[in-house]
């Protein structure tokens, strides 16, 4: 709804078309709706929507990397994603230099490639760091060799490793490495025509800053654009939160070490005997060989047994549950 003219703006739009001041038929053009260009050779099948919902998987992503990554370089790791944005495969690839690091990826089940890109720097960078180096990169550009290729592509197949999780609530992806490419032209993996989305990331190893770009055509996504989208992002996430709660805290319990412990009795002894105690010395307990013992998870009563052997360890043979929890006295 338009907004609503007050008397004294109508009087005055009254007036004004009286005296030729304004053309009722100019207005009548200029109130017609505009024709919207639409560039063919840049259609647009990504929307704000596809763009976002990918800046914040790769969010996630980038989470993981600064996590894994140290384990591997030892080094401290910062990961940012700078922008997401829908360029063709011409302008992705012309933007690129030589020498170059791009991962060509198998992203399985969907059909097609996607493309990893990395800096040369973060390359160089990567290869000092695994050589025992401060992580520097080289003043002058140059060509990487065979066994530096072979130390990027373990690196690089973590990166592509990690993938799967932050994709998980869209679709179970199996990413893999096909091959590393220095020479873009020799990594055209689509129509240069064709659109793609270009997530930018910055990565910081230590003081080496420098880009890596996911390149994702359009054609290998196609089949998933309807779940990109946040609504749909965020109720899949939610909904295998509240599946996989429950198995995740009872795994993370029972894989949880807590202390046992067993009172074969206690005594009480005068201090001076206490600081006269001499190896081979007898205390005398208050509880007798057939006995009882009391076990203890923490510091909270769970059991009782009897003491004994088992192979050439001690062991207790439990011989009752307690089930109502009592707190060693203090």
């Amino acid at each position: 709804m338009g907004d609503v003219l007050s008397q004294s703006e109508i009087d005055s739009l009254l007036q004004a078309l009286n005296s030729g001041e304004v053309d009722a038929e100019e207005m009548k053009k200029n109130s017609e709706n505009q024709v919207k260009e639409y560039d063919f050779a840049r259609p647009s099948k990504f929307s704000k929507e596809h763009l976002r919902t990918l800046e914040m998987i790769f969010e996630h992503y980038g989470r993981l990397l600064s996590t894994n990554l140290p384990i591997y370089l030892r080094k401290n790791i910062q990961v940012e994603v700078m922008n997401a944005e829908a360029i063709s495969y011409m302008e992705f690839s012309n933007a690129l230099s030589n020498p170059v690091l791009l991962g060509v990826i198998d992203f399985s089940p969907l059909k097609g490639n996607i493309i990893i890109e990395m800096a040369s720097k973060l390359g160089y960078a990567i290869v000092d760091r695994l050589l025992g180096g401060n992580g520097d990169p080289i003043d002058k550009l140059r060509d990487f060799s065979e066994i530096e290729l072979l130390l990027i592509e373990r690196i690089m197949n973590v990166c592509v490793n990690l993938l799967r999780e932050p994709w998980a609530n869209v679709l179970d992806v199996n990413p893999r490495m096909e091959r590393i490419e220095t020479n873009s032209q020799f990594a055209q993996i689509i129509s240069p025509s064709e659109m793609t989305a270009v997530i930018t990331v910055n990565i910081k190893i230590g003081d080496v800053e420098g880009l890596m770009n996911v390149c994702l055509p359009y054609i290998t996504l196609e089949p998933i654009m309807d779940k990109l989208n946040t609504k749909f992002w965020y109720s899949n996430m939610q909904e295998k939160d509240d599946q996989t709660y429950n198995s995740t805290v009872e795994r993370l319990i029972n894989k949880s070490a807590i202390p046992v412990n067993v009172v074969l009795g206690k005594s009480s002894i005068s201090v001076h005997d206490f600081s006269s105690l001499r190896p081979g010395d007898i205390i005398r307990l208050d509880s007798k060989v057939d006995d009882e013992l009391s076990v203890y998870v923490g510091d909270i009563l769970k059991f009782t047994g009897l003491p004994g052997t088992r192979g050439k360890q001690y062991a207790v043979r439990v011989t009752k549950v307690i089930r109502e929890e009592k707190e060693e006295d203090e």
